[in-house]
């Protein structure tokens, strides 16, 4: 692992400030985006059946709802509070959308340096390129390849994920809009 880390030269600090804010967010988003804290199964069923719910639920599908039962509000306006809270769901995300690229960009850029570590110090006179520098140039190339991409591929798939949670919580609270207005309208 030391020779990894070594082996990648400068670019180390901004592979590794690339991954220290991917697993800050995965974390962090994994750990908000818990159906408790987003769309309680309690408050569902309760708005679902037309009970009464505590405004002050601090879930996001609580405070649509505390929104919605506030009085005199139009179906548009809790929907675009309803779009207000499905945007704070997903922050940080596009955070991590641009670790996902910018982190095999790194790696490539690492490539492209290394590469021309051992292409710059060929020997006029044997045609060869020094031992040393051939060695730390194809450990740049091949080891910022590897870090970038081993940044990049987990990344990508916990925003898959993450961003399906978000899409699926989405789709949930406008359905339970749409059955707390359909309700209404049909008093």
């Amino acid at each position: 692992m030391k020779e990894l880390i070594e082996g990648a030269g400068i670019f180390i600090y901004p592979l590794g400030a690339c991954s220290l804010l991917a697993a800050f967010i995965i974390v962090e988003r994994l750990y908000s985006l818990v159906s408790r804290r987003v769309c309680p199964p309690d408050l569902v069923r309760k708005v679902s059946e037309g009970e009464a719910v505590d405004p002050g639920e601090g879930s996001a599908l609580g405070r649509v709802v505390g929104f919605a039962r506030r009085g005199d509000v139009d179906k548009s306006a809790v929907k675009a509070v309803a779009r207000v809270e499905v945007n704070r769901l997903q922050r940080g995300l596009v955070l991590l959308e641009v670790v996902i690229g910018a982190a095999p960009l790194l790696g490539l850029l690492g490539t492209v340096t290394g590469l021309i570590r051992v292409f710059g110090n060929i020997s006029a006179d044997t045609g060869l390129p020094e031992p040393q520098a051939f060695v730390e140039g194809v450990a740049l190339a091949l080891t910022t390849t590897v870090i970038g991409l081993s940044i990049a591929i987990p990344s990508l798939i916990a925003n898959g994920y993450l961003q399906r949670r978000v899409e699926t919580y989405a789709v949930q609270i406008e359905s339970i809009v749409d059955l707390m207005f359909g309700r209404d309208e049909e008093s």
